[in-house]
């Protein structure tokens, strides 16, 4: 039974890998005094072109793993799985308090002044059912231009941000896009804020990039405030990471990418459920 009765217990977030680390970055910003579980199921990266029903049932597995670890409320920092399974979740946790991630259309298009919009995201994402509601929802008379980016996340998994390989994989997004019109760029994946120096190279300065992290966290605040579920604390929220990958990977990329380290464990799945690996 989900009861986190104590407001001291830890927020939960995963990702694919360490994308949603720039979700738990505007986190940690907005509340320093939570305690987080981050938790990067790099044993299958990248989720984008994966069928629909295996990242639902990751992110059911993984949720289920957060919740035994005492999480209060679980954020799918990872737009993929919010796609392919954030409404499952919340119908099969109705006691649980999920915060999902979805492309930013609605700001996009109150943003734009030429009507067009570019779109990065991954390919589960731009077939799901939210993406097209909130395009039907927000977007008529609006133009989008969409791009997968192919290459982008792992690029980004490897840490490398601003190199020619990564600054072709935007290039070849964005030029159509510019040549297009487009003055608002919408980063639908949580890994893409990491290059977001590298984006605005491409664009200039009259072209706004749009990241969802900061809306995420805002929202996380309110569920857990209007649960009474804030940590009152004064200290430090502790960060803990657990890693279907390698753990040293992890390791390297954290002071990068969120400029926080913490205490890394190795996790492994069995039958789509995830266990504490063993110390050898």
């Amino acid at each position: 039974m989900h009861n986190p009765s104590l407001p001291h217990q830890p927020i939960g977030v995963f990702d694919s890998g360490v994308g949603g680390l720039s979700v738990l970055r505007a986190i940690r910003a907005l509340l320093p005094h939570e305690h987080v579980i981050y938790l990067a199921d790099q044993a299958h990266i990248p989720y984008g072109p994966r069928p629909k029903a295996h990242i639902k049932d990751f992110a059911f597995g993984i949720t289920e793993f957060l919740l035994a670890q005492g999480a209060k409320l679980i954020v799918v920092a990872c737009n993929t799985a919010s796609a392919a399974a954030l409404h499952d979740l919340r119908a099969h946790f109705p006691n649980v308090p999920f915060v999902g991630m979805e492309p930013a259309v609605k700001p996009a298009a109150a943003l734009t002044r030429t009507g067009r919009v570019g779109v990065l995201a991954t390919p589960t994402t731009f077939a799901g059912d939210l993406y097209a509601a909130l395009v039907d929802r927000y977007a008529q008379g609006i133009e989008i231009y969409k791009n997968t980016c192919p290459g982008l996340v792992e690029q980004i998994e490897k840490g490398a941000l601003d190199t020619p390989v990564t600054s072709a994989i935007l290039e070849s997004a964005l030029t159509p896009m510019l040549a297009a019109g487009v003055d608002t760029v919408v980063l639908g994946c949580t890994h893409y804020p990491f290059v977001i120096p590298q984006i605005q190279g491409i664009t200039g300065p009259g072209v706004h990039t749009i990241d969802p992290a900061p809306a995420v966290a805002r929202q996380t605040e309110r569920m857990l405030a209007e649960r009474g579920w804030l940590n009152s604390s004064q200290a430090e929220g502790e960060l803990s990471f657990f890693t279907s990958g390698e753990p040293s990977n992890l390791d390297a990329l954290l002071p990068r990418l969120l400029g926080e380290q913490g205490p890394i464990t190795h996790i492994s799945w069995n039958n789509l459920k995830l266990e504490l690996t063993p110390s050898p």
